[in-house]
Order: C-alpha cells, then sequence, then structure tokens
C-alpha cells in the first residue's frame, strides 16, 4: 500500500473542479471581449484574473500527479516542494502587479484573497514536502489543504472580477455611451 492510496476521490473531485474552473474563466473572458480594453485594464488583469488559472492550473496539476502510480511519497513530495516555492514567487509576482496597476485601489479582502493566502498555500507546499519525508500522513493532509485554499482563493477571485466587471465596469459604461467606441448611439 502507497501513501497515495485512498486519496483517488479528493483529487478526482478536485481536479476536474479546477479544469472546470480555468474553462469558465475563459469563457467569462470571452464574453466581455468586446469591451473597450484601457492599459490600466490590462495591468489590472495581471494582478486580478491571471492568478486565479494560475491557481486552478496548480491545483489540477497536484490532482494530476497525485493519480501518478509514484513508487513512494519522497517524488511527489519534490515535486510539491518545486511547485510551492514556484508559487512563492509567482505572488509575489502578483503582489508587485496589484501595487502596480491603477485602475483599482485594492481594499484589505483583495489583499488577503490576491496575496495572504496564495503566499500561505504555496507555504503549505513547501511544507508538505519537508513534512512527507517525517510522516507522510500529515504532509498529504497539508497538501490536499493546500489544493483546496488555492481552489478556494481561485473561486473567490474569479467571482470578484466577474462581479466588478458586471456591475461596476458595464454600469459605468452605460452611463457614459461615448466611453465605447463600438456603440454608435
Amino acid at each position: 500500500m502507497t501513501a497515495l492510496e485512498g486519496w483517488e476521490n479528493f483529487y478526482i473531485v478536485v481536479g476536474p473542479s479546477a479544469g472546470a474552473l480555468i474553462g469558465l474563466q475563459f469563457v467569462v473572458v470571452t464574453l466581455i471581449a468586446d469591451m473597450p480594453v484601457a492599459t490600466a485594464d490590462a495591468q489590472a488583469s495581471g494582478a486580478f484574473t491571471t492568478p486565479s488559472v494560475v491557481h486552478f492550473g496548480v491545483v489540477l496539476l497536484l490532482s494530476a500527479m497525485a493519480c501518478v502510480p509514484w513508487s513512494g511519497i519522497l517524488p511527489i513530495a519534490l515535486v510539491w516542494g518545486l511547485v510551492g516555492f514556484g508559487g512563492l514567487a509567482y505572488t509575489v509576482i502578483v503582489t508587485r502587479r496589484l501595487k502596480k496597476q491603477t485602475i483599482y485601489d485594492p481594499v484589505f479582502e483583495d489583499w488577503m484573497a490576491h496575496a495572504i493566502l496564495p503566499l500561505i498555500a504555496y507555504a503549505m507546499l513547501v511544507v508538505s514536502s519537508i513534512l512527507a519525508h517525517l510522516n507522510e500522513r500529515e504532509g498529504l493532509f497539508v497538501v490536499a489543504g493546500a489544493a483546496l485554499l488555492l481552489l478556494f482563493v481561485g473561486i473567490h477571485n474569479a467571482w470578484d472580477t466577474v462581479t466588478h466587471i458586471v456591475f461596476v465596469r458595464k454600469r459605468e459604461q452605460d452611463r457614459d455611451p461615448s466611453a465605447d467606441p463600438a456603440r454608435k448611439e
């Protein structure tokens, strides 16, 4: 019996969920593609939209890696550690983008959902990699917690982005039709 036995159902639920949510992100971006885009919008995309797809992609990767028939826990623990370090670096980049973009002034909830919680999740992956060498069972629970945290952060952030576009940007556009060059009224 390998350490990953018994986790199949968890990753069969989490992985496809992340994959489906990536698909929905593409649908949303396609639906809003006809809205006028300013340079500030492009800056904000790297801070607000792209990280959700990255987090969902990481969850999908973790789920796929958990389904590989590893000979032991050490090779996959190494993958968790590498993904965790990569995620930590990416979170630093996203945090810089949050500070640099000018279209929206982030509030505490934004800093929490776009910087702090992802930082915690990726740190959990690094910790799970180390912990798996000492205690496989606890390491597996930590990586599962990190995957769920990234999934929920991605859901929150995707929802936040869509509602901002629909309820704030669309309303502004409807109030000022001259701001949309595609509109001819």
